[in-house]
């Protein structure tokens, strides 16, 4: 694709996105990049559409900065309950990127479906993404290579590899230094591994949105109430291969969401 998909206007009666009347239509509410200068940007996707016309469409204030990159133009805003920011630098190809930080509905592909319903598009302006959509993973877009000294695995590859030989990364396999791992890796990997595990183990288990994810899976893996420590090989084991399965299920579920499916929350 070579031209940019063209954004509707802003819909009739859509107030600026730094309103703050309560009574207010603009799904989008901004903040300032001043507000937000501190945030871990973790990317998720490269839009086949107009900074500009992202603008307009949700009523936005473009700001202009400069990093060891060239000049920036940026919006910062929240649309159902995410954090966004897009962006494009003086000098990249045409498209606008899209950044978020933790938080939201779960998973990738449904953050940006939200974002794609709310600027009145559909998932063909979707260019590159992070959970594999349109992404042709030998040609990311510049911006993703920034601040890297190496390209990275997708996470399909890497939890692919990590399945079928842990112990070729944590040496003993057991619960805790399966999970010590994947938290680490995670963290490492900018959130692109476990990235909404946590709230869909909590929707599965209508409780636990504040606790850790380790702790929830011992709640699917053990039913009846957590094991007395030490645990046995047997229940360590037991522990391990319900945490690999949750995880399948979980890519499974992010893999199968449609961009054009959840439209913006009630």
């Amino acid at each position: 694709m070579t031209e940019l998909i063209d954004i509707p206007d802003a819909e009739d009666g859509w107030e600026p996105a730094s309103s703050t009347r309560p009574d207010r239509r603009n799904p989008a509410w901004q903040s300032s990049m001043f507000q937000n200068a501190t945030w871990p940007l973790n990317a998720l996707a490269l839009l086949w559409v107009d900074l500009d016309a992202v603008a307009r469409r949700l009523r936005l204030t473009l700001e202009t900065s400069w990093d060891g990159h060239g000049q920036l133009r940026a919006a910062f805003f929240v649309l159902d309950g995410t954090d966004f920011v897009v962006t494009h630098h003086e000098g990249d190809a045409p498209g606008t990127h899209v950044w978020t930080r933790k938080g939201g509905p779960t998973g990738s592909a449904e953050r940006v479906a939200r974002l794609l319903a709310a600027l009145g598009v559909g998932p063909e302006a979707v260019s590159y993404s992070t959970w594999g959509a349109g992404t042709d993973l030998s040609r990311l877009p510049d911006a993703w290579w920034r601040g890297r000294t190496k390209p990275v695995s997708s996470r399909q590859e890497f939890w692919d590899s990590f399945k079928k030989r842990p112990g070729m990364y944590v040496g003993r396999v057991s619960f805790g230094t399966v999970t010590a791992f994947l938290t680490g890796y995670d963290f490492a990997a900018g959130g692109v591994l476990l990235d909404g595990f946590r709230d869909w183990l909590a929707g599965r288990l209508g409780s636990g949105w504040n606790v850790v994810y380790p702790a929830l899976v011992v709640d699917v893996a053990f039913p009846d109430g957590r094991p007395a420590e030490p645990w046995s090989e047997e229940e360590d084991q037991h522990a391990v291969r319900e945490l690999f399965r949750l995880l399948d299920e979980f890519f499974e579920h992010l893999a199968g969401t449609p961009l054009a499916g959840p439209g913006p929350a009630g």
